[in-house]
């Protein structure tokens, strides 16, 4: 059941957190970008700011999901699977699509987080979360994934801080 609340996402301590008004409801351990924080486009980095869910991906799906282009490809993660495809990038269980709210700082021209396709998704649970990975996403436990899918809407705010 979706709740009234926003996401604030601590870069440096590799948290997010699930807040009402000012206090922290949950938090999750999250994997943001390998290559810090930054705005530009074909950076692959986290954007910094304000930003707000454009879309949710995958209500009902199986945890392990697999999406590609964020669609369901009918797989379902495994190690065998990951060995087929190496070269992937997994998305798993859920995609929550970010859109920036700041003109110039993440939305519209070289800094647009939707046109970059920055996401809120899972992960294997091959990869490390509470570490800086991703290829710019936010990276999450599917099971955590899941339960924060379920507490957000669309238009829900997602504040991504540090340095």
């Amino acid at each position: 059941m979706c709740e009234d609340g926003w996401v604030r996402i601590r870069v440096d301590d590799q948290i997010l957190d699930w807040m009402r008004a000012d206090s922290v409801i949950c938090s999750y351990p999250c994997s943001t970008a390998a290559k810090g924080m930054g705005e530009q486009k074909n950076s692959g980095q986290t954007p910094r700011g304000w930003h707000v869910i454009r879309a949710r991906i995958g209500q009902g799906m199986p945890l392990g999901s697999v999406f590609v282009g964020r669609r369901s490809t009918g797989e379902i993660w495994s190690p065998d699977l990951a060995q087929t495809y190496p070269e992937r990038d997994w998305i798993l269980s859920r995609i929550l699509w970010l859109s920036g709210l700041e003109l110039g700082v993440n939305r519209l021209g070289t800094v647009d987080t939707m046109q970059r396709y920055i996401y809120i998704h899972g992960t294997p649970p091959t990869e490390p979360v509470g570490v800086p990975r991703s290829h710019g996403c936010i990276r999450m436990h599917d099971a955590d994934l899941v339960d924060l899918f379920e507490r957000v809407r669309a238009g829900t705010r997602v504040h991504i801080i540090g340095t």
